[in-house]
């Protein structure tokens, strides 16, 4: 255990900063090594700063707080705060990471920032909770509008209305725009179920494309088609990415 708990706050409201620093004052275990406003802030907080303990807002502007924990190694123990969100409160209690749920008192403040305390000394415990609370988010089902990746120390926010399409790369997809493309460690599968079925469609088990982005399918030779672009790129397309490309072309 440190002789001083390193605190972080990444928090967009100053009220919301106000109070946790106004609990925190009191306690002698902690020291508050940094205050943040939005998840740019705290992602690179984190990293330089390397917090044991981070109070971590939900509902955030530009990147939101699970979209930041994507985005950081070696994650420090979390406290969310969030004002009412049925969702995420059950995805906290599903995989028993502790929350606190605006307005709170300086009581239920304390109970949790013991919890975390105790959390410390079991690191692979914290990684395990972390990545259980994103997956569970994730497995909500919404379609996506954005997607956050961060390349060395570059964090980008693609609106999934620019994609062209994404190619598979071992653990990770590739998304390319018309100008861009950027590396995110997700599965197809996930993207294939997070994308709009309505705008994007998996034409081969290494590719998925927006529907609009279709210039032209060809046959290449017996059974075997291929896609291009607007763009001037050509896919392949496997047999059942052209059973599907017919249903939903005509």
């Amino acid at each position: 255990m440190p002789d001083k708990i390193r605190v972080i706050i990444v928090e967009d409201e100053k009220l919301g900063r106000d109070i946790i620093k106004n609990y925190l004052k009191d306690n002698d275990r902690v020291e508050l090594a940094a205050e943040c406003t939005n998840g740019f802030e705290g992602i690179k907080e984190i990293s330089e700063q390397k917090p044991d303990i981070v109070f971590l807002d939900i509902q955030m502007p530009k990147i939101n707080g699970f979209e930041m924990l994507e985005l950081i190694d070696n994650p420090p123990v979390i406290i969310f705060t969030t004002a009412f969100d049925q969702y995420a409160i059950k995805a906290f209690e599903v995989n028993a990471t502790d929350y606190l749920l605006k307005p709170f008192t300086k009581e239920r403040f304390e109970e949790a920032l013991n919890k975390a305390v105790k959390q410390l000394s079991n690191k692979n415990d914290n990684e395990t909770k972390i990545k259980g609370l994103i997956d569970t988010v994730e497995e909500q089902g919404e379609y996506l509008d954005r997607v956050v990746v961060k390349s060395n120390q570059k964090i980008s926010i693609i609106d999934v209305n620019k994609l062209t399409y994404l190619e598979a790369q071992d653990d990770y997809v590739m998304l390319y725009t018309n100008d861009a493309h950027h590396l995110k460690q997700k599965t197809m599968k996930y993207f294939e179920t997070h994308l709009d079925p309505k705008d994007f469609i998996r034409i081969h088990r290494s590719y998925i494309v927006k529907i609009s982005q279709i210039k032209q399918i060809e046959l290449v030779e017996k059974e075997t088609y291929k896609v291009t672009l607007h763009n001037g790129v050509k896919l392949p397309v496997s047999r059942n990415g052209y059973a599907k490309l017919k249903e939903i072309l005509n």
